[in-house]
């Protein structure tokens, strides 16, 4: 998945003709006028189709709050606010916000954030508060809008930011917890699954509890946590593979493309820069044998399903 500003430029209308990407995520720049996003995405959308591909992914961070990348749009409550409000209007800002990205043609929200707000967290401000339970019937009640309106829904960050402190887009967060200390914080997730949340997004924070070695887009967090615990059959989408907490743990984007394949991760995304050696890197990791077949192919089925039941 890359970066897109609203403009099909030649570049992505040449990838998605070949099938070299799964998705775009939006970053409008301001004032940038609807019509203008809708018709770049219907041009990717048939560029896709010309190809025989299934429709793209079309994303954009919609939470609310601090962190709404179309401004204008729902929701109009930002998840402390809904805390407060109950599920009920949680779930309204959910459907709400999904007509509107619907009426766009954007087909996945990167939202809700099932962080816990704890006082230390770099996104207490983006949460639906600190209490898991709280923020599990929050959370999935403004997945289950989003989906009513035909919106594919998105948990985030597994296993858990409430408990990092530095920000991972900046530079590496490494969180020094027990698995005790972290449990609660997977309670949300546990829900979004029970809940069929089609996409979960993963940290990039480092839980040396589950692995001392690598973030949690890049470790087997993915498949012993996430899959084999929680049972989650869905799309995985890591976080941004360009951001800090992937750099400063010592990743170049081709490494970090592979890393986060062998982990188990079914869609990468790229949402700074271009990051061209990463299509190239993950085919040759296959021929060399280094990407597991089997995993590939369920990674594939699992990408194409969802594609498939977004519609163009």
């Amino acid at each position: 998945m890359l970066r897109f500003d609203g403009t099909a430029t030649p570049e992505l209308l040449r990838a998605a003709r070949r099938g070299e990407i799964g998705g775009v995520i939006l970053f409008p720049p301001s004032g940038l006028p609807q019509a203008t996003v809708r018709g770049a995405i219907a041009r990717l959308q048939r560029a896709s189709r010309e190809g025989g591909n299934p429709p793209l992914v079309v994303a954009t961070d919609q939470e609310g709050g601090d962190v709404k990348r179309l401004a204008e749009g729902p929701p109009r409550s930002s998840p402390p606010e809904l805390a407060g409000a109950g599920p009920d209007a949680a779930q309204a800002e959910g459907r709400a916000t999904g007509r509107y990205l619907r009426e766009l043609g954007i087909n996945v929200d990167l939202a809700p954030v099932l962080d816990l707000g704890l006082p230390e967290s770099f996104v207490a401000s983006r949460t639906f508060g600190a209490d898991p339970a709280s923020v599990a019937t929050l959370g999935v009640a403004f997945a289950e809008g989003l989906e009513e309106a035909g919106v594919a829904a998105t948990a985030k960050h597994f296993p858990g930011l409430g408990r990092a402190i530095a920000n991972t887009d900046l530079g590496q967060s490494v969180v020094e917890r027990s698995r005790r200390e972290l449990a609660p914080g997977l309670e949300p997730f546990r829900a979004a699954v029970g809940a069929t949340v089609p996409l979960v997004m993963t940290s990039n924070a480092t839980y040396p509890a589950y692995d001392p070695e690598r973030p949690a887009s890049l470790s087997a967090v993915i498949t012993r946590l996430l899959r084999s615990e929680l049972g989650f059959n869905g799309v995985v989408i890591t976080d941004d593979l360009l951001a800090g907490g992937i750099a400063g743990a010592g990743y170049a984007p081709a490494e970090a493309a592979v890393a986060a394949a062998r982990a188990g991760a079914d869609l990468l995304l790229f949402a700074r820069l271009p990051a061209p050696e990463a299509l190239p890197a993950l085919v040759a990791a296959q021929r060399r044998g280094t990407l597991d077949p089997n995993a590939l192919r369920g990674s594939c089925a699992r990408n194409l399903a969802l594609r498939q039941s977004l519609g163009g």
